[in-house]
């Protein structure tokens, strides 16, 4: 190494990237492929946590321009970005940690396990994982937890759209496998139209009977 080369490599970081920036330095950087990794569910008393990993082409498309915290997103929005991100992707992995897993493990440890899990699944093996919010240990890759990460950078910003369309899809399914919960409406979270739902008819195999709001409703 020259004496005028240092350790890590300083990158200008440029704010026109946008939701790109923190991708684009850690790749000029020389530390890419970028990884994003994040969950959908977490706050669901029924239903599984969904994980999902995702690297992005370097090209910013027009097409992902809309790239956001899914929760902040329509449902309309969140479709289409999921099928440009499975579309153009350069990587993507998504897992399902069910309920009964998270009664077992509890819903941190099922946490970190999914986001693992997720980042092992992809085909290409990331230089670098940018996870939201928190340290993700155990990862194959160097990692930095990006505070508010679905908002600010886009390859966890595609893994929150993929994570919350699977999750979705999966909730409204099990309206025909368990009738009467209203399951695609609330999406299992606890809403009060749940909760009433959940008075009458007790848990389901879906529920997650370590949560207190569905302990208290055990027969």
């Amino acid at each position: 190494m020259s004496r005028s080369t240092s350790w890590p490599p300083r990158t200008t970081v440029r704010r026109s990237a946008s939701l790109r920036t923190l991708e684009f330095t850690l790749e000029r950087s020389g530390l890419g492929p970028v990884a994003g990794v994040d969950e959908a569910g977490r706050g669901a008393c029924a239903g599984p946590l969904m994980v999902a990993a995702c690297i992005l082409r370097p090209q910013q498309l027009k097409s992902l321009a809309d790239l956001d915290d899914s929760k902040k997103l329509s449902a309309v929005t969140r479709d289409r970005l999921y099928t440009a991100v499975t579309k153009h992707a350069l990587a993507f992995s998504v897992v399902a940690i069910e309920a009964e897993e998270i009664d077992r493990i509890g819903i941190h440890v099922a946490n970190l396990r999914g986001m693992r899990q997720a980042v092992a699944g992809l085909s290409i093996r990331p230089g670098y994982v940018l996870s939201d919010g928190f340290a993700v240990p155990g990862l194959p890759a160097p990692s930095l937890p990006v505070i508010g990460g679905d908002a600010n950078a886009a390859c966890i910003a595609a893994a929150s759209v993929l994570a919350k369309v699977t999750r979705d899809r999966v909730m409204a399914g099990y309206d025909d496998l368990h009738p009467g919960y209203d399951f695609g409406v609330h999406k299992g979270y606890s809403t009060a139209r749940h909760m009433a739902r959940l008075d009458v008819l007790g848990p389901s195999p879906e529920h997650r009977l370590s949560y207190r709001n569905v302990s208290d409703r055990l027969a």
